[in-house]
This record gives C-alpha cells, structure tokens and sequence, in this order.
C-alpha cells in the first residue's frame, strides 16, 4: 500500500490544517454544487408558474442548465491551477458563483434564470476541480479513497439538508429567496478558504501554461488506459444521480402523489448513501477499491434490473413501500462507487492533478448531466425511464471498467 501521505509534497505547508478541518472544508466546497442543485428541487413548480413556464419537463432546465456550465468549464480550470496554484483559480470560481447567485435573486424571465444558473455551474466548476486537486496533492492509493469517502460523506449531507432547506425558505418567502441562501453559503465558504486552506500545488509539479504542455497533460490522462477508462466509468454513472435528481419532484409528487413531504423521502435516500460513503471510508484500506467499486456496481445493476422488471410488471409503478425499500439498497452502493472511481482515475496522474481533476471532472459531469437530463425528458409519469437508465448506465459503466481492468474484475487490491 502506498504511503498516506504523498512524498512529492511539501507537508509543512499544510500541516497546521487539521486532517477534520481539511475534509470538512473540501467538503463545503464540493457540498455548493450539491446544495445550488438540490436546494431548488421543491421550487421547480413554483419557478415555472412564476415564470409562465407551463411544460414540466422544461423545468428541468433549472437543473440542467447549472450542471452543464459547471461540466463544461472544469477543463479551463484544470490546466489554470496546474499553472497558477489552487488557490487563486478557487477564490476566482467563487467569485463567479456568489455574482451568479446574487443575480439570480432579480432574474426577471426563465431564459435569463437559466443563463444565470449556467454561469453559477461555470463558477462553481473550479472548486470541484480544486477540491479533487488539493486531495490528491496531499494523499494517493487507498488513503485517497479513504478522504474523499470521508468528504464525500458530508457531501451527501447536502441531499439530506438542501430539499429541505429550499422547502423552509419556500414556507417563509418565494424561489427569489434561494438564490439569496445560496449566496450566502458561498460567501461562508470563500472566506472560511481564505483564511485557512494553504497552497497545496508543490512549486516543482507548476506547469507553463501553453498549448505544447497542456496537451502534453491531456495526452498523459487520455493514453493512461486506467485513469481514462475510469473516467469514462464515472461519467456513465453519474448520469444515474443526475437522472434522478431531475425527475425525483415528478416521481414522489406525480407517481407517488407525496405532496411537498416528498423532500424527506428524498432525504432519506442521500442519508443511506452518507451511511455508506462513510463505511467505505473504513473498508476500502481492506478490501481494496476494485473489490468494493466493483461489487458495488455489479449490485447496483441487479437492482436495478429487478426494480425495471417489477416497475413494468405493476405497470409502470411498483407500491410505494417496495419502490422505497429497492431504491435504498441501491443507493447505498452509490456509496462505493463514484468515490473508488476518482480515487482509480487519479492515482497515476498526481504530477498533472489539476488537469486531470478537471477532465474527470467535466466528463463525469457534463458527460453524466447530458445523459441524465436525456433520461429524465423521457418520464412519462411511471417509474420506467428511470429505471431503465439506472440500468443501461449501471451497465455501460461496468462495461468500461472491464476495458480499463483488460476484463479483470473483483481483483486483488493494488493499493
């Protein structure tokens, strides 16, 4: 196993940042794509008859819209915090956000709405592709995976706290008053980063920032048959989240016919998968991160095999006790999987970390937003386009894990 520790780092420049504190803050700083997405999930309604916007299905866009600027922009992000340091591309991204967000609160049409929330996606890009950055810069192997478990389990904290969140401002106030929220998450978290997260970027690992070596670092990540395999893996299995992120409203409030409560269901789900990401974060030193990636994936396919085949058999829906009582299991191994994918697709890439972050970054978002907005314009008030793409995505993604592993699954840990 490797050391937990990168060698290549000069520790003195962060080690009076706490191992708590460093997890919690990478932790706020990825959590602001989470909450800026699941903060408006109970305001979709409301925003569209605000707005005279009367197709459902166009709502997503609310969504959408903030997914694909924010997996578009990472690749600019990467090669600038390879050159430039962490910090400065960080507090540039959070600049944009917290503009972004401020605006949002005097939209006065859906397009411009959603032109804004396109924006907000491009600021917040650079703190995913630095967040990622500054993990691998201070850890590798099986201790990556173990931190990232860890930040990733106060990540989904967010899918517990945002519907929620946007439900109690909804009580007091209207959808204006969200963006507002959003506004003042991203300030705490500038200034909390300015105050305390150091320059992780090693002096000798800064890059000339020209066409020759960013490419260079491009070919480096697409010829590594792992760290793009995994990439692309990650990608195709995060058009599962995405797919269900943007129909999870129309499912518990149309299928389910759940009212406004439906957010706690909702709630639910994200607390199982912060369960398991934290049980990762423990087995993965163990049993390596192929075995539990692996696993885990095979068993989230399975499921959602048997919960399509169900879905169609009820025609359309299954009860709702036996919708609930598939779907956590199945997001519980969510919590295994994208996590042990970053950490795989990183590993070898350290001496280019900002470049590769946000090539894994915009295809495992831009590549899993495209593919779960396709999802989710296909709903047609049963449950079977959902679950059809949790499937046909569950296996593609396996699929380019056995390419990138020459068809080795379940292997012995490397680490």
């Amino acid at each position: 196993m490797t050391s937990a520790v990168d060698p290549d780092l000069r520790t003195d420049r962060a080690a009076h940042l706490p191992h708590w504190e460093f997890v919690a803050m990478i932790a706020l700083l990825m959590a602001l794509n989470a909450a800026a997405i699941d903060v408006y999930i109970p305001a979709l309604s409301d925003i569209g008859q605000a707005l005279g916007v009367t197709d459902e299905n166009s709502r997503q866009w609310i969504i959408s819209a903030y997914v694909l600027g924010f997996g578009g922009a990472q690749v600019i992000y990467g090669p600038l915090s390879d050159r430039f340091g962490r910090r400065r591309v960080l507090f540039t991204g959070l600049g944009i956000y917290v503009a972004a967000a401020l605006a949002m609160i005097f939209a006065p049409t859906f397009g411009i709405l959603i032109a804004l929330r396109v924006v907000q996606g491009i600021g917040a890009a650079a703190t995913r592709v630095v967040a990622l950055s500054v993990v691998r810069d201070r850890f590798r192997g099986a201790q990556m995976a173990s931190t990232m478990s860890l930040v990733m389990m106060v990540f989904m904290v967010m899918p517990v706290f945002a519907p929620n969140l946007g439900s109690a401002v909804l009580f007091f106030g209207d959808w204006r008053e969200l963006a507002g929220v959003m506004c003042l998450i991203g300030v705490l978290a500038t200034v909390w980063a300015f105050l305390r997260l150091p320059e992780t970027l090693n002096p000798a690992d800064r890059r000339e920032l020209t066409g020759r070596r960013v490419w260079e670092a491009l070919k480096v990540i697409f010829t590594n048959r792992l760290a793009f395999g995994y990439t692309l893996a990650t990608g195709a299995f995060f058009g599962v989240l995405f797919s269900f992120v943007a129909q999870a409203e129309q499912v518990y409030t149309q299928v389910y016919e759940i009212g406004p409560a439906f957010t706690l269901y909702f709630s639910l789900v994200a607390c199982f998968m912060a369960v398991s990401s934290f049980a990762n974060s423990r087995l993965v030193a163990r049993f390596g991160t192929r075995r539990l990636s692996h696993g885990a994936l095979t068993g989230f396919v399975l499921l959602g095999a048997v919960h399509l085949a169900l879905a169609v058999a009820y025609g359309g829906a299954t009860p709702f006790w036996l919708f609930i009582a598939l779907l956590i299991p199945q997001f519980c191994f969510f919590g295994f999987i994208p996590t042990n994918f970053n950490a795989l697709a990183m590993d070898p890439l350290g001496h280019v970390a900002g470049t590769a972050s946000a090539v894994l970054g915009t295809v495992q978002t831009l590549g899993g937003g495209l593919l779960g907005a396709l999802a989710g314009w296909f709903f047609n008030g049963s449950i079977v386009p959902m679950f059809t793409g949790f499937t046909v995505l569950g296996m593609l993604s396996l699929g380019l894990v056995a390419v990138a592993e020459r068809g080795q699954l379940y292997a012995a840990p490397r680490e």
